[in-house]
């Protein structure tokens, strides 16, 4: 469906419009030229006021005072006449007051309990202490763990005499915060820089304040001690430069047998660098890493798998796995690592194979023999 205007507008098609321009004298060219400076009557994005030229005759009344005209609209507000009601307001009111429907209340008729001859005649002569017990056997442990009917609180019938009971409610345990940690950092880093023979273990669990670089100067020194044997720095805000550090020292380190970043900033960055450490170190037998700030992801989970099936020595992994896979592998490497550790090491596995006269390269047959080193 075409719209009227549009029949208007098929006349306009087939116009000339340079025969139109050649038509026109000098003056309403140099017109035309200073209307079409300033406007621009297809464009559509622009304002009407800046399409077409200002017919207005109406002179300007200055610039633009908003209070000025709210107070102009006010004054026009008020001078105006209000419309006149159809109906007059009387302030009668019309109609039925509302009046909210009351629900029925539920009222519970209790049951009488009818009890043995002998029941009745049993409770009526049970003493408090019965009571009391009888009521823990049935469960009513408000009744027992009610203060009043505590040992130090409850008495008898007549009031005076303390009620033994045998079933006592159960007591609060307080919990108290856990010590802060009394290493001293400094004089730790100097021991270990110093080789101290008394000094096999370093515990910097829950140290909040320990710089970076203090951490990794405590990787740094490890590399060339020989008596520590267990290293700790959970929840100490370590991030992978420390963790990067401690894969360092893992390389060279032949002493080191347990070690324990849980809890701390490490990504899979960090972690990927202590095992590739790992597949090197052949001292360390347990390590913890596990409830790091985000998790490791699959491909390091399985990157951990592959180094614990080609490393023997590690019989204990501290690291909660989120997929299957690794898992199983996982339990598998750390089941055979310990199942190798039972082995006393004076005892040799010695196998003698035959080769196989099909396939050259191959054994047919193999004879393990286990002896006395």
């Amino acid at each position: 469906m075409s719209l009227p205007f549009r029949k208007e507008l098929e006349k306009y098609k087939n116009i000339n419009e340079d025969e139109i321009l050649s038509k026109l004298s000098e003056d309403e060219l140099k017109q035309l030229e200073y209307v079409l400076d300033d406007l621009d009557p297809e464009n559509a994005l622009l304002p009407a006021g800046f399409r077409q030229k200002d017919q207005t005759t109406k002179p300007a009344t200055g610039p633009f005072d908003r209070e000025r005209l709210l107070s102009y609209l006010e004054k026009q507000a008020l001078e105006h006449k209000d419309r006149e009601d159809f109906v007059p307001f009387t302030g009668e009111k019309k109609g039925k007051i509302f009046i909210p429907k009351e629900k029925p209340v539920e009222t519970r008729t209790e049951e009488k309990v009818t009890l043995d001859p002998e029941l009745e005649e049993a409770l009526a002569s049970a003493s408090d202490t019965e009571l009391y017990d009888l009521a823990a056997v049935l469960g009513v442990h408000n009744m027992v763990n009610n203060p009043k009917f505590d040992e130090a609180g409850a008495r008898g019938k007549d009031g005076k005499g303390i009620v033994r009971n045998v079933v006592k409610g159960e007591k609060v345990k307080p919990i108290f915060e856990e010590p802060p940690n009394p290493t001293n950092v400094e004089a730790s880093l100097q021991r270990i820089k110093a080789n101290d023979p008394s000094l096999t273990e370093i515990n910097l669990n829950n140290i909040k304040n320990i710089p970076i670089p203090t951490l990794k100067e405590f990787a740094k020194a490890l590399e060339t001690n020989t008596h520590v044997k267990t290293f700790s720095l959970a929840a100490t805000r370590s991030n992978d430069p420390v963790a990067i550090a401690f894969a360092d020292m893992l390389k060279v380190n032949k002493t080191l047998k347990s070690l324990n970043v849980e809890s701390n900033f490490i990504t899979g960055t960090g972690i990927l660098a202590l095992i590739d450490a790992l597949k090197k170190n052949e001292s360390l037998t347990e390590i913890k890493i596990d409830n790091q700030r985000q998790q490791l992801g699959t491909a390091v989970e399985m990157e951990i798998a592959k180094m614990l099936e080609e490393n023997s020595r590690i019989l204990k992994f501290g690291y909660q796995f989120t997929k299957q896979g690794p898992r199983t592998r996982v339990a598998a490497a750390i089941t055979k690592n310990n199942d190798l550790g039972k082995i006393p090491l004076h005892l040799l596995i010695i196998y003698l194979c035959e080769p196989s006269p099909d396939l050259p390269g191959h054994n047919s047959s193999c004879l393990y023999i286990l002896t006395e080193s």
